[in-house]
């Protein structure tokens, strides 16, 4: 067991990077930017990289982006250019063969082409174009919709990458934020809906370069340039191939004219709240739905305070607007999300207290109100309303700075089913008895797209409304359709593996 499942939120995908940096240390560079993208993905993590020789040498394991490297695998990943990638998975899907980056080498036209891949998002044709790569004779050494796409574009007979890549692009369908790199240029792409985010950013030269020019780099989330001394350029737009290489930045629009849909919930919860996303600062943006919150359901209170950490600058917000103290109603033990010892039956019955613990000298006796990011299955919900009252507060009003969670999601976000959902088939007042609060309040979707300056024509938010901007995306193909039994085509077969 591994005690991170206590948190029983959506799960996010993975965090992805790029960088093409002659004169720079592009592996311990990249290091640090998966350390920022940590959040993304906790179940592996990988780099790869390529020498003057345009030998691309991949390393990748389990584990957090601290535990798989060292020094020396530092030195081992030497080079010009160089991907990394963080995996969150979901359930029997972490394996290794599943980590990335994926590298794949292919014939083509009497050469072979070498292609190391990162992937953020997840595809709803994967079983198609895996069965049509498979009539071809290609065969797969793991179970992820990643290593299709890093197939296709590794035995396309284009001599350039870019025009394999544009190829490729429009027959994807999905969300897909990827970073590829051959032996001298990194190339980043995005679908034509931009459903999950990718930013450019600019590394002023070193003074090791040898023609001064400033580097690029690609990554998930503006937070990794800010690591390792870049600066935010822009987003990679819907549909844009670029590609990093000696001509510095080159970009084009291989896949235009989409319904933009980026994922609304990176603003509430899953990007770090020091990002930058489609000119939104999240801090900023989660203190507004804390503001809205309040205009929304204000409540006679005592104290306000956060789950934390993802319910903390929404809880600042909602303080703000109500003019009430906040304060820590928990402490949060941030090191046990990698312990794999099972609690054992003494310690099982105080379930969450190894992540949370309330604090009754500042809860007891008070009306509380309670902020969130989100509620999925409400377990962990029910959990702290029991806790808090057990410190002795006097009331408890959750406060959620998110619409209610009633749909799965089919881009790369591990969620629940619909039926696990508590959402489902509840309307709010039933969902506060459910859980045991006083009172309850979701921010309305209106409220999130005030939050954000944003609308629902440019963002999705199937989560909330079921209202899919992908035709087809209900009945896409599980996360166990290649599986023996469903398909029939392997003998042993690993799930197939979002990503």
């Amino acid at each position: 067991m591994n005690v991170s499942t206590t948190r029983e939120g959506p799960r996010d995908e993975c965090g992805v990077f790029g960088l093409y940096g002659p004169g720079h240390d592009v592996s311990r560079l990249s290091y640090f930017a998966l350390y920022a993208l940590q959040h993304r993905g906790q179940e592996s993590a990988g780099i790869a990289a390529a020498d003057r020789g345009g030998h691309i040498v991949t390393r990748r394991e389990l584990g957090l982006v601290s535990q798989v490297f060292s020094e020396n695998d530092l030195r081992t990943l030497a080079g010009e250019l160089a991907i990394g990638h963080v995996r969150y998975s979901t359930t029997g899907s972490n394996a290794w063969e599943n980590s990335q980056p994926v590298q794949r080498s292919e014939g083509t036209n009497g050469s072979r082409r070498e292609v190391a891949l990162a992937h953020n998002g997840n595809l709803i044709n994967a079983l198609e174009l895996h069965e049509e790569l498979a009539e071809r004779g290609v065969t797969f050494s793991s179970t992820s919709d990643s290593e299709i796409i890093a197939a296709m574009i590794a035995t396309h007979p284009a001599e350039r990458v870019e025009d394999a890549i544009a190829d490729v692009l429009p027959r994807l369908r999905g969300a897909f934020s990827i970073v590829a790199m051959t032996k001298d240029r990194v190339v980043a792409f995005r679908d034509p809906h931009g459903l999950r985010p990718l930013a450019i950013g600019v590394l002023d030269p070193s003074p090791d370069e040898p023609d001064g020019v400033a580097r690029y780099c690609v990554a998930s989330e503006s937070c990794a340039f800010d690591i390792i001394g870049a600066r935010f350029l822009r987003d990679v737009e819907p549909g844009e191939v670029v590609t990093l290489g000696a001509d510095g930045l080159q970009s084009s629009i291989v896949a235009p004219g989409g319904r933009r849909a980026f994922c609304v919930f990176e603003y509430i919860y899953f990007a770090r709240p020091d990002s930058r996303m489609n000119g939104q600062v999240l801090q900023v943006a989660r203190g507004r739905m804390g503001e809205i919150l309040w205009r929304e359901a204000p409540v006679e209170a005592d104290l306000v305070i956060a789950v934390p950490d993802s319910g903390n600058p929404a809880a600042r917000g909602l303080a703000r607007a109500a003019g009430l103290p906040q304060d820590d109603g928990f402490v949060k033990n941030r090191y046990v999300a990698r312990t794999f010892i099972q609690p054992g039956q003494e310690l099982r019955k105080h379930g969450l207290r190894m992540k949370f613990n309330p604090l009754p000298d500042v809860i007891a006796g008070k009306r509380l109100v309670v902020v969130d990011d989100s509620i999925v299955r409400g377990n962990t919900t029910r959990q702290i309303v029991q806790m808090l009252r057990d410190a002795g507060a006097a009331e408890i009003h959750m406060r959620i700075s998110a619409p209610p969670i009633k749909h799965p999601c089919h881009y790369g976000i591990d969620m629940s089913t619909r039926e696990e959902m508590i959402a489902h088939g509840r309307t709010t007042e039933e969902i506060a008895a459910e859980l045991g609060c006083d009172s309850l309040h979701y921010l309305s979707l209106a409220g999130v797209y005030e939050a954000v300056r944003g609308n629902r024509t440019t963002h999705c938010d199937a989560c909330f409304t079921g209202d899919y901007p992908l035709a087809g995306s209900e009945t896409a193909a599980g996360k166990y359709s290649l599986e023996d039994g469903e398909r029939g085509e392997q003998e042993h077969p690993v799930p197939l593996a979002r990503v």
